[in-house]
């Protein structure tokens, strides 16, 4: 090996190691490629030409409209867990499961489901679920270990059911790789992957993990009844009959019509992912301030009755207004259209009123603010380091080690779930989707291997390492709200089933690729 490929393994152990020891991500990619930057340069194994390319990588970035649907996606998140829409969820469903065995679970399961699908923040679903329902299932009876397990686990479907965050950054990298996987082939015609074929792509696969979760649920309370007992229907408000299944469709409305809403306009073709993720913000406005309004609500009604007013007249009226000649049922249209977005800018400035006097907006918008300068902070650190990488040869040498394996392509892909597997004991999502997919996925797309599949396994194995000990976060939001009774060792022996659950779920995906690849197909063709 050369010079500069034995220093890009060192700067990637030293870049593990700072990790390990908690110094911030974003510094620890940066200092670590510009010290061995210059100690390339030292050494004649670099040319400082790489790093005059940073302008252009951090000028891509800000370029980037695929990425701005993340703070949108965050701000959709932490708009519907402020909200109080999760605990409503909690509450009604606990009431439909609750009076069968293990039925809290499933509640638990099926909210963190559809909060997964509305939301995809994994601290803000964690930490709502773990206040609602850890202390109904704890005075239940349920098994502490099981039950924190559980919850944690089910806080991370939303980085796997779309739409999600992982899906937007993941779908980015595995584009580029792909465009750079195919010219390495000669093959300057390149279909595209979009985020748009993550997301169809990633549908099952989250209902699979969904699915183990409540069998596994089951099973637990089929064979230690005791762990998982029934609760009375009249300790559960005593609603039964047309009573609960209206109270049942009323908190299942606001969320699947805003997963309608984003999925749908996406799947459809009538909106780009980034738009959708627009969509799904100003929606949770709207249903946010539908929760805390009250009986002063008509407004926000009349906006969001406008607002799918209008989705049907886009498709039945041409409404394109800079047009020569129109029909009159044409102006008539266009006239009535105009009415509808006065009556949706109506509603969504009465639902920013009320939001606002609670307190919710500021704090909310904050909120984004801090996660979206944190992983954006992170994504320009990693662009810093990719070049560095890049200029010592290291790509070179994961393509070649990838490449030289013996087993092809099925040895490269193991090799690669099981480092990204091992990595999300210590790393985080983001630090892995910009180090390692970067460098991996390239050589594995020029082996022939599915961008949809590979993006979707790789999203499935990202999933858990929010459960991984010991820098899990979904371990540290459960051990956040847990009592003081609950061990962090029972939290961790909770979450190991259900951690292979998910890698259960990796190899059905491996098996059946068309899991992932099948509706993506079908929708785009």
């Amino acid at each position: 090996m050369t010079t500069g490929e034995w220093l890009s393994i060192a700067m990637m152990i030293g870049v593990f190691l700072f990790l390990a020891t908690g110094f911030p991500v974003a510094f620890t990619l940066t200092g670590a490629a510009l010290f061995f930057a210059l100690l390339g340069y030292s050494m004649d194994a670099f040319s400082l030409t790489f790093l005059g390319l940073t302008a252009n990588r951090v000028f891509a970035v800000m370029s980037n409209e695929i990425l701005i649907a993340v703070p949108l996606y965050v701000y959709m998140g932490i708009m519907l867990e402020r909200s109080k829409v999760a605990e409503q969820l909690l509450e009604t469903m606990g009431q439909l499961f609750g009076p069968i065995r293990g039925g809290l679970g499933v509640s638990v399961c099926v909210v963190g489901g559809l909060l997964g699908a509305s939301s995809g923040i994994v601290g803000a679903t964690v930490m709502a679920m773990g206040l609602i329902s850890l202390p109904v299932m704890l005075r239940r009876g349920y098994d502490p270990a099981h039950t924190c397990g559980l919850i944690a686990a089910t806080g991370t479907l939303g980085q796997i059911i779309p739409p999600s965050i992982v899906l937007v950054v993941l779908g980015d990298q595995i584009s580029n790789a792909n465009v750079q996987a195919q010219r390495a082939l000669g093959k300057f015609s390149v279909d595209p992957v979009s985020v748009g074929d993550l997301m169809a792509g990633a549908v099952f696969p989250g209902l699979l993990l969904v699915l183990l979760y409540i069998l596994w649920q089951l099973f637990l309370a089929w064979r230690w009844p005791n762990s998982a007992p029934a609760v009375p229907r009249d300790e559960l408000g005593g609603v039964t009959g047309i009573a609960l299944f209206w109270r049942v469709l009323q908190s299942l409305v606001a969320p699947l019509v805003l997963l309608l809403a984003v999925l749908g306009s996406t799947f459809a073709g009538i909106a780009t992912p980034t738009e959708s993720a627009a969509v799904g913000a100003v929606g949770a406005i709207a249903l946010g301030g539908l929760h805390v309004a009250g009986g002063r609500r008509w407004l926000i009604l009349i906006g969001i009755v406008c607002s799918l007013l209008l989705v049907v007249l886009t498709t039945m009226v041409d409404l394109r207004v800079g047009r020569s000649v129109t029909t009159i049922e044409q102006d008539i249209a266009i006239a009535f259209a105009v009415v509808c977005c006065i009556g949706v800018g109506v509603g969504l400035l009465d639902a920013m009123r009320h939001l606002h006097r609670k307190g919710m907006l500021v704090s909310v918008a904050r909120t984004t603010t801090k996660i979206s300068a944190m992983a954006f902070t992170i994504v320009i650190a990693a662009q810093i380091f990719s070049l560095v990488f890049r200029g010592l040869g290291g790509d070179d040498l994961v393509h070649s080690f990838l490449t030289e394996l013996p087993g092809g392509k099925w040895a490269a892909i193991g090799l690669v779930m099981l480092v990204m597997f091992i990595l999300g004991f210590a790393l985080d999502f983001l630090e892995i989707t910009f180090i390692v997919v970067p460098l991996v996925a390239p050589p594995l797309l020029g082996m022939g291997v599915d961008p949809v599949w590979l993006a979707i396994m790789m999203a499935v194995n990202l999933q858990t390492e929010f459960l991984t000990p010991p820098f899990g976060f979904a371990l540290f939001y459960m051990r956040a709200v847990a009592p003081p009774s609950i061990t962090t060792m029972q939290i961790y022996r909770g979450v190991v089933p259900f951690v292979i659950l998910q890698l259960v779920g990796l190899g059905f995906v491996a098996a059946f690729p068309g899991l992932a690849t099948w509706l993506p197909k079908l929708i785009y063709g």
